[in-house]
């Protein structure tokens, strides 16, 4: 299958790719490189040849001849979304949409989108995929309105499918430490300390990047109609966990790591997920890591690499501080395109 992949420089897709070459997919990447420099580490089975391209910029003749698109390419996280306020909404509801309408113009037979537990916001109870969605923010306020109006496009030629991964941990050469549990490892290591802002006491479901890989390797082998419109929570059930639970968790793998807890936090995102669907739709998946060892993972690479707190508080890993980076020093325009191109 020829596959395109968009944001193949980035946390999860750069884990990817050659998983999708291992499986003999002919892969093509695209990514504009705002985080090119972000390597955390030398470690991966292999690169792909890659377009420096925003998907903004895509047109249909740029994606004929492929069978599928797994677009991974968004601006990805909740401060983000604060900061760039409509240029969010442009580059992830807006460029999603187009680019799922310009691959099925294309021929392209499936679009794999990657969206996120966030859809769900505040509930009470287990959730799963017929559960009303709660967006509360601008990144998942866009999730949701690319799983609506993508799905609407699904016909017998066209088969998008709809993964709402939980919150990714794990190691990865394009690391990110904005996300809990990369971040709670992160300043174990380098400080000995987690001093949690809040008491901890929000649901949040965690899984692996590497299993989210295995989701996305899995839709690509299934029957298109078995997948064809279908939504699925990545993840399992045994990580829904409080925040609290995985920053105990991470304080056990780091020894001496002191750890304390604040006030009741005014955030009231909180969510538990079901996750049987996903098993019933893709047989064979099943997740391979849990945040216990993915804390051992990331304990590892950091001994490895010697981790230091330049390194763990860089902008190179954290996605707000390199687009601050990038617009404060007129890298990027207002609406995030280079000024250069």
């Amino acid at each position: 299958m020829k596959v395109l992949v968009t944001g193949t420089e980035g946390y999860l897709g750069c884990l990817l790719a050659p998983l999708l070459v291992a499986d003999d997919h002919e892969v093509l990447g695209v990514d504009t490189g705002y985080y090119k420099a972000g390597w955390l580490y030398h470690d991966v089975a292999g690169s792909v040849a890659t377009l420096a391209r925003d998907v903004r910029e895509l047109e249909a003749s740029d994606l004929a001849g492929f069978d599928a698109v797994v677009h991974m390419a968004e601006l990805s996280n909740d401060p983000l979304g604060d900061l760039l306020g409509e240029v969010t909404y442009d580059v992830n509801h807006g460029g999603s949409v187009r680019l799922a309408e310009l691959a099925r113009a294309a021929g392209v037979r499936r679009f794999v989108y990657m969206s996120s537990c966030s859809v769900y916001g505040v509930a009470e109870g287990r959730v799963d995929e017929t559960s009303p969605v709660n967006p509360q923010t601008a990144y998942a306020i866009c999730k949701a309105r690319v799983e609506r109006d993508v799905a609407a496009m699904a016909d017998g030629s066209f088969a998008p499918t709809f993964l709402r991964n939980a919150t990714a941990f794990g190691a990865s050469p394009r690391m990110r430490f904005d996300i809990v549990l990369n971040n709670l490892a992160g300043l174990a290591w380098t400080t000995g300390r987690i001093a949690m802002n809040s008491d901890g006491s929000p649901w949040r479901p965690l899984v692996h990047g590497l299993d989210i890989a295995q989701a996305i390797r899995l839709v690509l082998a299934a029957p298109e109609d078995d997948v064809r419109g279908q939504v699925l929570n990545v993840g399992s059930d045994e990580q829904n966990y409080q925040v609290r639970e995985i920053a105990g968790i991470i304080a056990e793998e780091f020894p001496g790591c002191e750890l304390s807890f604040g006030p009741a936090s005014a955030d009231n995102r909180s969510y538990e997920v079901d996750f049987t669907k996903i098993r019933e739709v893709l047989p064979g998946f099943e997740c391979r890591w849990d945040a216990r060892r993915g804390a051992q993972q990331l304990h590892d690479v950091f001994e490895r690499i010697q981790l230091d707190e330049a390194t763990f508080t860089g902008r190179g890993h954290t996605r707000l501080k390199q687009l601050e980076h990038l617009l404060g020093t007129g890298q990027v325009d207002a609406d995030l395109f280079w000024t250069t191109r």
